[in-house]
C-alpha cells in the first residue's frame, strides 16, 4: 500500500489526508502524533490543523525508516484495506407479486409490527374495506391496518 515513491507531497495537507499518504488510519496516526509523527501546523485563521511539505517529508521519511521523530523505532502494520461489496437486489415492481398484502407488511413491519402475518393484514383489510382496498390511498391504508392491529392487541381488549 505505502511505497515512498509513489507519495508525493501538497503545499498543504490535511490530518486525514496525511494519515492517508503514510498508509495508516486516522485514529492510530492521530496517536502517534507527539512522538512518532511531528504535530501539525494550525492555521490561525481558523484554528484547523495541516501539514506543508516539509513535515511532511518528515511524516514520509518517517514511515519509510520505521524510525520515529524521537529515535525509537516503529513498526507499522497496514491499513486494511476498504473494500466495498455492492448487493444486487431484485427491483419489486419486477418480480411477481404472490402476495397482494406484501408492501402493506413491509410498511407495517417498518412501523413495528414485526409479527404481522398475511392471515392478520388479510383480515383487516376485508373488516376495514369490504368493497376492496383503494388503489390511490396507499398511505391512508397503511394507517388504517396499523391503528386496526394495535387496537386488537392492547391489554384491555384481551379476553380472560
Amino acid at each position: 500500500m505505502y511505497e515512498a515513491n509513489e507519495a508525493k507531497t501538497k503545499v498543504v495537507v490535511s490530518i486525514s489526508e496525511m494519515a492517508r499518504m503514510v498508509g495508516l488510519s486516522r485514529s492510530r496516526f492521530h496517536q502517534l502524533i507527539g512522538t512518532t509523527f511531528p504535530w501539525p501546523l494550525y492555521a490561525v485563521s481558523n484554528r484547523r490543523p495541516f501539514y506543508d511539505e516539509e513535515l511532511q517529508k518528515c511524516c514520509l521519511e518517517v514511515r519509510h525508516r520505521n524510525c520515529g521523530i524521537d529515535g525509537k523505532p516503529v513498526l507499522f502494520y497496514s491499513r486494511r484495506p476498504v473494500t466495498t461489496v455492492h448487493v444486487r437486489r431484485p427491483n419489486k415492481a419486477k418480480l411477481p407479486k404472490d402476495n397482494p398484502y406484501d408492501d402493506l407488511i413491509d410498511g407495517l413491519k417498518g412501523l413495528g409490527l414485526a409479527t404481522v402475518t398475511v392471515a392478520d393484514v388479510a383480515q383487516a383489510v376485508k373488516q376495514l374495506y369490504p368493497q376492496g382496498m383503494p388503489k390511490a390511498a396507499e398511505g391512508e391504508v397503511l394507517r388504517a391496518v396499523f391503528l386496526h392491529l394495535r387496537r386488537q392487541n392492547t391489554s384491555d381488549n384481551v379476553q380472560k
